[in-house]
């Protein structure tokens, strides 16, 4: 396992630039997710670091080698593309051997080498099979395989996922991070699903319009962000905007139009008077008849979505209309004109700057 480090990265297409002098290093063995919107940046990130891409600045180093300038087969690394690209009329054991033939192993290590990569992926008893025979999830499993067989430096995955239903997503969101570590891989996976890079990064990379903005572990990035787009983009939340009025027990006052909400701030200092944007899951209110709990703010139940384990809610207030969102729900058929209370814990409510 090697760490990739990046160094004032930039990339053009003609007047568009796709990477704005990007800084990042990706630990050894670590599951490292590029994630944002379509057009952010991620995919030509991911190639540059392939080399399929060569930067007009900036350095790409694996380990202590500089890899910025060198072909894509000099760099080994893996690569497993959304449409996996597998060769119809190969067999399963022949897809997974190409690369290895391509390099001239013998064949003796070939065998050898197929046979642990399909059975690390779960799939030595397919080896005979054509590609048409397979599911799509099976076929996933064959283009990883085919890319770690090769033993890359790092494995890169181009949205792997995107192409398989919900189902077939979620078990092999839990298999490629267990491969990935059991090979002791560094591994750089570029999705556009916050779930998919929660639920098996180490880290993620939020990017947008060329930008990193935010880098960290997928609950500080989810519980923290660090600016009003990486909080709308990792999943839903209420954004309110207000201005400070204080500090207290480790907490800065905000006054909204709502109410005064007791918040908490992650890497900077807003000052008195500051303009700041709060950010509050939805899953992070809890519905009640308290009035006296913490930033309780009073409304009534407007719309609301039943889904058994879950109900989704428009809340409305005097002035918001909040979304909240109750685990095993207990106010699903409550009257649209009881009137209810919202609360939420000052450590669930972050402050950003509003620009």
């Amino acid at each position: 396992m090697i760490s990739v480090r990046i160094e004032n990265l930039t990339k053009r297409f003609g007047d568009m630039v796709a990477l704005q002098a990007l800084n990042l290093t990706i630990e050894p063995g670590e599951i490292f997710f590029l994630l944002g919107p379509s057009g952010c940046g991620k995919t030509t990130l991911l190639r540059s670091i392939a080399g399929f891409y060569i930067p007009e600045d900036g350095r790409i180093y694996f380990g202590q080698e500089n890899v910025t300038h060198l072909p894509p087969h000099e760099r080994h690394t893996g690569m497993m593309f959304q449409s996996y690209a597998l060769w119809p009329h190969m067999t399963v054991a022949q897809n997974v051997a190409f690369g290895l033939e391509e390099r001239k192993v013998s064949r003796a290590e070939i065998d050898k080498r197929v046979e642990e990569a399909l059975a690390s992926v779960k799939m030595q008893h397919y080896a005979k099979r054509r590609i048409h025979q397979l599911s799509g999830g099976q076929q996933q499993r064959v283009a990883l395989a085919r890319a770690m067989v090769i033993r890359p430096q790092c494995l890169l995955l181009d949205e792997p996922l995107s192409n398989l239903d919900t189902k077939l997503r979620i078990e092999m969101r839990g298999e490629i991070r267990r491969i990935c570590k059991e090979a002791g891989l560094t591994a750089i996976y570029v999705t556009h699903d916050q779930k998919e890079a929660l639920s098996v990064g180490d880290r993620i990379a939020v990017m947008d319009s060329g930008f990193i903005r935010q880098v960290g572990p997928p609950a500080e990035v989810y519980r923290h962000p660090a600016s009003r787009f990486v909080a709308d983009f990792m999943g839903e939340t209420n954004l309110i905007e207000g201005s400070v009025i204080g500090q207290e027990n480790g907490h800065v006052h905000v006054e909204t139009p709502l109410r005064t909400f007791a918040a908490t701030v992650h890497g900077w200092s807003p000052k008195h008077g500051d303009k700041v944007l709060l950010s509050i899951r939805p899953e992070t209110w809890r519905l009640g008849t308290d009035a006296n709990a913490a930033n309780a703010v009073s409304g009534r139940i407007r719309e609301r979505v039943y889904l058994g384990e879950m109900a989704q809610y428009r809340f409305a207030t005097n002035t918001e209309l909040l979304k909240i969102y109750e685990l095993n729900p207990r106010f699903a058929f409550v009257s649209s004109l009881e009137d209810l209370f919202v609360s939420v814990a000052p450590e669930d409510v972050v402050a950003l700057p509003l620009g």
